[in-house]
């Protein structure tokens, strides 16, 4: 895990995919930052295990209530990279959907009509490069759902590079949280950027 910068407050870092997020079985997050730095640590947004890139973790209750707020406030901005198996219908736009997510399939659907447990989610993305059966998007989440990025893209035929489970095929995921910007408790505005790594899918856009 890259260790990307820190205070007292906060601790932003590079997660590697297949590590968890939060705490679990194997190597998490969490873990290394406190073995890093010690302390405890407080996670505020979490990827899921295959996604790796830039997270920012609390080292103080204090901090964790603050960036919170700033989460369900919108001013936590989460910038990934998605790789494409297949086009959109247009290379930029906004994505507007209800989504149901069934906790005992760990799966996300686009439904067409609310009911419990349906959240609306939206996204933008633009499209970044091309490649023989694939497509570089950047995407901007305006919601945070559950598997969100990959199930809207997929209920739109264009299922993100080894997202099994949403006809993506096998190999290593193509979703990278690729940059965050959010507000400081001390007022300032951070922003962070980590490039994924040059390995597959990524580097078919090199």
């Amino acid at each position: 895990m890259e260790l990307l910068w820190h205070d007292a407050a906060l601790a932003v870092c590079v997660k590697p995919p297949g590590w968890l997020a939060q705490e679990g079985s194997g190597p998490s997050v969490p873990a290394a930052l406190r073995a890093a730095l010690g302390g405890e640590v407080y996670v505020i947004h979490r990827l899921d295990r295959p996604v790796g890139g830039v997270m920012v973790c609390a080292r103080t209750a204090e901090a964790a209530a603050f960036l919170s707020a700033a989460v369900r406030d919108g001013r936590l901005e989460k910038t990934y990279l998605a790789v494409l198996k297949g086009a959109p219908a247009s290379p930029s736009g906004r994505l507007e959907d209800l989504l149901y997510h069934d906790s005992r399939r760990n799966k996300t659907y686009v439904v067409d009509r609310r009911r419990r447990g349906v959240r609306a989610a939206a996204l933008e993305y633009e499209t970044a490069a091309a490649a023989p059966g694939a497509v570089l998007v950047w995407v901007r989440l305006l919601t945070g759902r559950t598997h969100q990025i990959r199930a809207q893209f997929a209920a739109r035929g264009a299922p993100l590079w080894g997202d099994g489970p949403y006809g993506g095929g096998k190999g290593p995921l193509g979703l990278w949280s690729a940059a965050l910007s959010f507000p400081h408790p001390d007022g300032r505005i951070l922003s962070f950027r980590r490039d994924p790594p040059d390995q597959m899918p990524w580097s078919q856009f090199c």
